[in-house]
């Protein structure tokens, strides 16, 4: 019974293992998912652009970095998923767009500002972003105790005379929000609003109503960019980093494997969890849509080695109880008892590393 279990054990491990390097080498069904070669490279693989703006004032607020990193998000998006936009210092904001070579066309695309409007229900404009000075996200208890979200406003004086006028005039009527063309809200006027602080009522949630007081912030910003600098990044360096990496980490494989063959009696198994393991990583790489990186991958190549650490402890162990004299079945089962404390230490600490 137990030789038969064992014998379906190798079975189903062998099956495993050449469906995962199936999967990474070719990939599943007509999308091929799963396949090394889908997966999504960084910028310092796929090439792309990069680009540092700053601030034309010395010191903007943080309100204005965060909403300008977010605006320049949601532009760059349309380029790449795997675009990036960060805070650098006080007034400076970086882009890297992987997979692009235009570099100019992207800096006339992002230098545009985004164009926010309240418009009537036939179109016509009846305020613009710059009319609006802030919009807050923020709850409050309506007349049946019921907890709600709005959005609050702050305008202008401008846009005060603007907005009382256009309530005054579109009264049980929608006014739609409209962002870059999209049309993101479309509040129904309650009443006739003076006093410049109108407010978005009913939101469904209090993060719905933060990104509509994001969206608006933004479409009224005046913070002004300058470019710093931008360049093209080859995608020839990083076929060269990837060509070069996949040489050192098949060295560093068969090494391993090598060495735990060489040394340990049970080494091939500890060869075949490797190449699981490395299978396996590839394949999720790609089902998760992750992006990989030249650090990315010289963190695999590193892990290659330490992923056989549990196997060496156990091994060792197990080498240890042979030399004194106990049966295979008995040193193994001893072996594991005595290395498992040694191998959850060992992990819960580079967990917290980590």
């Amino acid at each position: 019974m137990k030789k038969n279990t064992g014998i379906l054990t190798l079975l189903l491990t062998a099956l495993v293992t050449a469906g995962l390097l199936y999967g990474a080498a070719v990939g599943f069904g007509e999308t091929r998912t799963g396949a090394a070669e889908n997966i999504k490279l960084g910028l310092d693989l796929a090439g792309g652009v990069s680009i540092t703006y700053q601030t034309v004032i010395d010191n903007p607020t943080q309100e204005q970095m965060d909403d300008t990193v977010y605006k320049l998000q949601k532009r760059v998006e349309g380029y790449s998923t795997e675009a990036v936009v960060y805070q650098e210092g006080g007034n400076r904001i970086n882009i890297e767009i992987p997979g692009v070579s235009d570099a100019n066309a992207i800096l006339e695309e992002l230098g545009r500002p985004g164009s926010l409007e309240f418009q009537d229900i036939r179109g016509n404009v009846l305020i613009e972003g710059t009319d609006i000075k802030s919009a807050e996200a923020r709850g409050y208890t309506d007349n049946l105790g019921k907890n709600s979200y709005e959005v609050a406003l702050t305008l202008t004086d401008e846009g005060a005379e603007k907005f009382a006028e256009a309530t005054r005039e579109n009264l049980g009527l929608q006014i739609p929000i409209v962002y870059d063309g999209e049309v993101i809200s479309a509040p129904t006027v309650q009443a006739e609003i003076t006093g410049g602080n109108p407010s978005i009522t009913n939101m469904e949630s209090f993060e719905a109503a933060e990104r509509l007081a994001s969206t608006i912030r933004i479409g009224s910003l005046q913070l002004e960019l300058t470019e710093l600098r931008s360049k093209v990044v080859g995608a020839q360096l990083g076929e060269e980093a990837i060509s070069s990496s996949l040489k050192a980490g098949a060295v560093g494989f068969v090494l391993v494997l090598i060495f735990m063959v060489a040394v340990y009696l049970p080494g091939l198994a500890s060869g075949i969890a490797l190449t699981i393991y490395v299978a396996l990583m590839l394949v999720l790489l790609n089902a998760f849509e992750l992006t990989l990186t030249l650090p990315g991958i010289a963190g695999i190549i590193l892990s290659i080695g330490m992923a056989v650490d549990a196997n060496v402890i156990i091994f060792a162990r197990i080498r240890e109880e042979l030399a004194t004299g106990k049966t295979v079945r008995s040193a193994m089962k001893i072996g594991f008892k005595k290395a498992l404390s040694a191998i959850v230490d060992g992990n819960i600490t580079t967990l917290i590393a980590a």
